[in-house]
């Protein structure tokens, strides 16, 4: 299968660069996942398609602030430092910019001293592992000194970095928004428990992988990064209870998609569980727990079109794409929204 089958042109004015005020005025393409059939609607109308008795799963990881940005002792040069994945206490691998120059024992500065690192080694492909060194709480210092760590495709800071926080994040320690969750607000969520369905949590640190892209011809030959998940026992039992009696589990994201399908068992049943995963789903793919989907619109070639090309048939994901672009939605992060039943 090649990278290629799954490129469509997208006009970058489509690209959103700012969050809507009203989170749940988006917009809301539907597409029949059998038959290709999309309409038009407003995402607070996703009600309408949501029965009794299914399961909304949402991710409810908190994206923390980690982009940092500091100076090279020394040299006084300007560097960034983006957190990845914490190892243990104060080591972190990070991305840093530039990183030719950020050799294992390079120190670093961040807020006239308030945080310090020192680079300990590099690790794959050139992120670097660096340990911390403050006086206090580090997450009440990354609060202070910390950006939102936004897409490579949105230009500008946020001016309220709650903006790229679903309204239900509670577990920190993504380095990038579940997004399609941005549109959901504290009245929708409510009225969707009102009409009977069980919102079940799950949490999926999001890793900057989400963004990486596919580069190999083949797209076998794409290795995905690895991110941390973890599903509680009340939980796993909201999902489980949903499938035996009949009704649907509908994913908020590819990253709860990504998290329920890693952690099914043989038998298409959840448990209790934690752990790391680098699923890749792409066609061909048959999904053990998913059967909708809400998710955003998605960059050409990436591993997020394969995944939802692996639910609705490329052809049918494509062709709607099209229709998106010709309807001028708003793509990416920031952008509209898409479900998928």
């Amino acid at each position: 299968m090649k990278r290629q089958d799954f490129y469509f042109e997208l006009p970058e004015e489509l690209i959103a660069q700012d969050p809507l005020e009203d989170r749940s005025s988006s917009r809301l393409l539907v597409l029949d996942k059998h038959t290709g059939e999309v309409t038009h609607h407003v995402f607070r109308e996703i009600t309408e398609y949501l029965n009794p008795g299914d399961c909304l799963v949402i991710n409810d990881t908190k994206v923390i602030p980690a982009r940092l940005i500091g100076n090279k002792e020394g040299t006084g040069a300007k560097v960034e430092v983006l957190l990845l994945k914490r190892k243990e206490n104060d080591v972190w691998e990070t991305l840093v910019k530039p990183g030719r120059k950020m050799k294992p024992g390079a120190r670093l500065s961040f807020g006239d001293g308030l945080l310090t690192g020192e680079v300990l080694e590099v690790v794959e492909e050139g992120n670097r592992l660096i340990r911390f060194s403050y006086q206090g709480i580090f997450e009440e210092i990354l609060d202070q000194l910390g950006q939102m760590p936004l897409p490579p495709y949105i230009t500008h800071q946020l001016e309220d970095k709650n903006r790229y926080q679903t309204v239900y994040a509670k577990h920190s320690g993504s380095a990038a928004a579940p997004t399609a969750g941005l549109h959901f607000t504290p009245e929708l969520l409510e009225k969707i428990k009102e009409k009977g369905v069980e919102i079940a949590h799950v949490t999926l640190h999001v890793g900057l992988g989400t963004f990486r892209p596919v580069k190999a011809d083949d797209i076998l030959e794409h290795h995905m990064h690895s991110e941390f998940y973890r599903i509680e026992a009340s939980e796993a039992e909201k999902i489980n209870h949903a499938k035996d009696s009949g009704h649907r589990v509908i994913c908020v994201g590819t990253t709860s998609c990504r998290t329920v399908e890693s952690a099914a068992g043989d038998d298409g049943r959840l448990k209790e569980c934690s752990g790391w995963t680098e699923i890749f789903i792409y066609p061909g793919y048959e999904f053990k727990i998913l059967d909708g989907l809400i998710t955003n619109f998605h960059l050409p070639e990436s591993t997020l079109i394969m995944l939802v090309s692996a639910l609705a048939g490329r052809e049918h994901v494509l062709a709607a794409y099209e229709e998106a672009v010709k309807e001028k939605y708003r793509f990416f992060s920031f952008g509209d929204a898409c479900l998928i039943i």
